[in-house]
């Protein structure tokens, strides 16, 4: 299922419990604005190599566009402008002051080199540049980007606007950069783990879990959750999976990726097929790689009780109809994995006052907005009747709605 559909449908299922007519329903889910750009990149060799750059803008009603820019093969219109349309939802969810956008280039980031990074990257800057800005459209890393990547865009947009650092988020702490800003994904997931087993009279440390993806957001979750006496039993990236029963030491196993660049060969775990890890044997899953993965079919499989999104749009519509009959609880990606875009809203503040906070202030500013979310998701689900994801969705757009008429529009 392509991601706009999937997207598309979360949210007519949700309107129908809002009433929110037909008319209405298009205003908002139709971007604000599509960019398609061309990438002439000359490589280190001399050869020339041609790349596409997408910035979709979602909407804007309750303030500038925030989202991330994803360097992948698969980046595509469909995929920037689903995951564009999701962070409206998730920024409305947790009540910050955002409208949705999301950008990507269609490339291998492995196949090129640092040079030839920057130099794609400052060109999709230079060619995007008139249509973001700190109080328009606030770009931040995702899939295949960093701080670095970050760092680039801020100098090359200086060119142009004088130095803001609050053009962008997740950068470097030397450039404006927030503190606890790389582990805000994965300390998200966490108190949200924590809202949820709290209700269920249960901890972190009760549980079992299974982690697809050991990249930024599902290496922090493990630790995390390790630290809080969680045991990892598997987990998996881009190359394989290991599992353990007894659960995997992570610490150990993060100094193997360190050095090995792959969770494949570690010795405290047995090997796995990478596909296999969404059947494992676990009390909470935390699919935290590529969108898409859990369908009608894998749903099938799951032998999980609980499903935390690290991952944005893991789960399409016929998943979550199996996983519901099955009675799999699922946090969704626009409640469960905000703690990004939020420590990213708490960046572009402390740039515009030009005040930084240090890192504890950021973790409990973190707690509260995401305890406080959980408590207005919870209520939601509770007068809709209805799954947390639909429920998450309700709540998003009768904010963005509120917003959208105030202003007139």
């Amino acid at each position: 299922m392509k991601a706009t559909e999937a997207t598309n449908r979360n949210f007519a299922r949700a309107a129908r419990l809002v009433g929110i007519d037909e008319t209405t329903e298009r205003q908002l889910v139709t971007p604000y604005r599509e960019i398609k750009v061309e990438l002439t990149l000359v490589r280190d060799d001399g050869s020339l190599a041609t790349y596409t750059g997408f910035r979709v803008q979602h909407d804007n009603s309750r303030g500038p566009m925030k989202g991330g820019i994803r360097y992948h093969p698969e980046v595509d219109p469909d995929e920037v402008n689903a995951l564009a349309s999701l962070m409206t939802w998730k920024t409305a969810v947790v009540n910050l002051p955002y409208g949705g956008g999301k950008g990507g280039i269609n490339c291998d980031p492995r196949r090129l080199s640092a040079a030839e990074l920057q130099r794609l990257t400052r060109q999709f800057t230079e060619k995007i540049h008139d249509c973001i800005g700190p109080q328009v459209d606030i770009p931040a890393p995702d899939m295949g980007t960093n701080a670095q990547t970050m760092a680039w865009i801020v100098d090359e947009y200086a060119k142009f606007h004088g130095w803001q650092p609050g053009v962008v988020t997740g950068k470097p702490i030397e450039l404006g950069g927030s503190l606890g800003r790389d582990a805000a994904t994965g300390r998200g997931l966490l108190f949200a783990a924590e809202c949820a087993f709290e209700d269920a009279g249960r901890t972190i440390a009760d549980f079992r879990y299974a982690i697809q993806g050991f990249g930024n957001v599902g290496s922090w979750a493990a630790r995390l959750l390790h630290e809080r006496g969680g045991k990892i039993v598997a987990v998996s990236d881009v190359d394989g999976a290991v599992r353990n029963p007894d659960g995997i030491d992570v610490p150990a196993l993060q100094a193997w990726v360190k050095a090995h660049r792959t969770v494949t060969g570690f010795p405290g775990a047995e090997a796995m097929p990478g596909e296999a890890l969404l059947a494992t044997e676990c009390d909470v899953l935390v699919p935290a790689a590529l969108g898409g993965v859990i369908t009608k079919h894998t749903a099938a499989e799951i032998r999980a009780r609980w499903i935390l999104e690290g991952a944005n749009h893991p789960s399409d519509p016929d998943a979550d109809e199996v996983l519901e009959k099955k009675g799999i609880t699922v946090l969704p990606d626009i409640y469960a994995n905000a703690g990004g875009v939020t420590v990213s809203y708490f960046e572009w503040v402390q740039n515009i006052q030009q005040f930084y906070w240090d890192e504890d202030k950021v973790e409990a500013e973190l707690r509260r907005v995401m305890r406080k979310a959980w408590a207005d998701l919870r209520a939601a689900a509770r007068q809709y009747a209805c799954p947390l994801r639909t429920a998450a969705f309700a709540l998003a757009m009768s904010r963005v709605l509120r917003a959208t008429a105030l202003r007139g529009v």
